[in-house]
């Protein structure tokens, strides 16, 4: 069969069965997943060769992982440290300890009874977010518990996936190859890919960027990430191992969000690939061999890692019922499983009988997962309606602010917000106007603003208000125009040219518009801190000192303006003197201590 024909076969799988499986509640990766046991070789036999699309198709892990990795900055995981190492790292241990010990008491091997229950630890990331995205879950105790295991899971993969290619090094070590030096050569190629991305990665984006030819960008990303994964699997590391590191090197980017919007696309596709090629890799004829086998493991699974994500819950402090729809949402296998079940087998380290087993065994996990929420969220209706309490509810002041444009006009509200302590995230087009910022201290993304794809990336459905101050006219309504038919209760606070230009954006319902520039931009920027929870008095009061300094530092800054070095370093001194006079104000008034995040979060 050519490979047109194969791809009209996954397609027309995917187009057919993955809706039918959403509209029966039962989530798009299960969809993904029964189409590839339609299709696959112990059904309809469509696709005879699972090993080979499975091969392909973990391309889409890569991906995933590569995002993983784009979304773990450091700072992130500082914040969330004791959930993702306490909880996630306890719920790792626990349940590899636990699954791993009842391989071992029936008569597994060591290596093997180690690698099941790492590798049964571990659930679907993928799986698991979109469903607690699809029931509006993400913000509630057990949201954000699962996000934390999960968190933890991610990262717990890369150490996974990189000690069993070096099991499978020692056997070639007894033909002459020394373990030291192998294990050197995979430590010099991680030293190497940290150091040289470092220093290379930003300058490459931001040459490719200045080109302004998008899908030159979108294919530097994928340089990125095949070039990483396949330096560490020349030395026979897991490619996702790359991937993982590439997406670190740049988690801190001003080009972040555009690559994570314009790798999702491939991800989403290759990761579906991947899931109807594990559906076409579930052997059937276990299941009609040795159905009791089959069945009683997958029940076994769901009711062992339940039992001690309950448990886990109660000592973290979670609610019963909290800790109840924790146990629901994450007894299943995850996608990481097929890939380390499939590396120990190639390693040596795990019998292909047995890891046929655990695929069909992580599959019906998967599948009866949205049943097993199903089954939770009727009995829970059943006993009394479900209320959002008010403390699951995320903080109104814990949202950020998007700047889409960040010129004069934006670059000005951004300084009135840095000196509040209002975070934001701007966003710019021109690769030269990010590059120029960044030298002065600010903290830029490059992207398209009008791109849905970038403003979910940026979290617009997080943030608490959008504040549109692109300098061309027609970009601008564009942008307008997304973020107000995708994005309708956000707030846009809008920079015109001029009044046609207004009263176009008055035609999108966007009614706070302030037009061109220093001094409306300050009012805007009143409106803004009015808007985010400031009184009018307070509001006033700021962009009144913020004006009476930038304007005094507009003349003592006259005679250094054609010293560049020294106007950024005139830049900086005045951004952290504008944060020392704030918080003065506010103590010489009787305020809370304005340096303080935490006061300030709570005023």
């Amino acid at each position: 069969m050519d490979f047109l024909a194969e791809t009209a076969i996954f397609l027309a799988a995917a187009v057919i069965v993955v809706p039918l499986s959403r509209r029966l509640g039962l989530g798009a990766i299960l969809g993904y997943l029964a189409a590839g046991v339609i299709i696959g070789p112990y059904a309809l036999g469509l696709i005879p060769d699972a090993e080979e699309v499975l091969h392909f198709a973990e391309f889409g892990v890569v991906l995933l992982l590569f995002i993983i990795g784009l979304e773990l900055q450091p700072s992130r995981l500082w914040v969330m440290r004791n959930a993702v190492f306490g909880l996630g790292g306890a719920q790792v241990a626990v349940t590899a300890a636990v699954i791993g010990g009842i391989a071992y008491g029936t008569g597994t091997g060591f290596g093997p009874a180690v690698v099941i229950g790492l590798g049964l630890a571990l659930s679907s990331t993928a799986f698991v977010l979109q469903l607690l995205a699809e029931k509006g879950q993400l913000p509630t105790h057990h949201g954000r518990a699962a996000f934390a295991i999960l968190l933890f899971q991610d990262v717990a993969v890369i150490p996974i996936l990189a000690v069993i290619p070096i099991l499978g090094v020692q056997d070639a070590a007894a033909g002459g190859t020394p373990v030291w030096l192998a294990i050197a050569e995979v430590a010099g190629v991680m030293v190497a890919v940290i150091v040289g991305g470092h220093y290379l990665l930003r300058p490459v984006l931001r040459l490719v960027a200045s080109t302004k030819i998008p899908e030159l960008f979108t294919a530097t990303g994928l340089l990125i990430v095949i070039g990483t994964a396949l330096l560490m699997s020349m030395v026979g590391v897991s490619m996702a191992l790359g991937a993982f590191m590439a997406g670190m090197l740049l988690a801190d980017s001003e080009y972040r969000h555009e690559l994570e919007a314009d790798i999702e696309p491939f991800k989403g596709l290759l990761l579906g690939l991947f899931f109807i090629s594990v559906g076409m890799s579930v052997n059937l004829g276990l299941i009609g061999t040795a159905p009791g086998v089959a069945i009683g493991l997958t029940v076994g699974l769901l009711a062992s890692k339940g039992a001690i994500l309950y448990a886990l819950g109660r000592l973290w402090k979670l609610k019963p019922a909290s800790a109840k729809d924790l146990a629901c949402v994450l007894p299943q296998g995850g996608e990481f499983a097929f890939v380390i079940f499939t590396a120990a087998v190639a390693a040596g380290v795990l019998p292909q009988g047995t890891s046929d087993l655990l695929i069909v065994v992580v599959g019906l996990s998967m599948a009866a997962t949205p049943l097993l929420g199903l089954i939770n969220d009727r009995v829970t209706s059943m006993t009394k309606k479900p209320i959002t309490p008010s403390y699951e509810k995320p903080p109104a002041d814990q949202g950020h602010v998007i700047i889409a444009g960040f010129g004069r006009f934006g670059q000005i509200i951004g300084r009135v917000l840095s000196s509040q302590k209002i975070s934001f995230t701007a966003l710019d087009i021109s690769a030269d106007q990010v590059d120029f910022v960044k030298r002065y201290g600010a903290k830029i993304y490059y992207g398209d603003a009008s791109r849905l794809d970038l403003l979910r990336a940026a979290k617009a459905e997080e943030a608490r208000a959008f504040v549109l101050a692109i300098d061309d006219v027609e970009a601008s309504l564009t942008t307008a125009e997304m973020v107000r038919k995708n994005f309708p209760h956000l707030e846009v606070y809008a920079r015109a040219r001029n009044r046609q230009h207004a009263y176009r954006l008055m035609d999108l319902g966007i009614i706070i518009i302030w037009r061109e520039t220093f001094s409306s931009s300050l009012e805007l920027t009143r409106d803004l801190l009015v808007g985010l929870g400031d009184d009018r008095d307070k509001a006033d009061s700021i962009v009144s000192r913020f004006m009476e300094h930038d304007r005094m530092r507009l003349f003592e800054h006259y005679t250094h303006h054609t010293d560049e070095e020294k106007m950024q370093d005139l830049a900086k001194e005045g951004a952290k003197e504008l944060e020392e006079m704030f918080a003065r104000d506010a103590e010489e008034a009787g305020h809370i201590d304005a340096t303080d995040p935490d006061q300030r979060a709570a005023e």
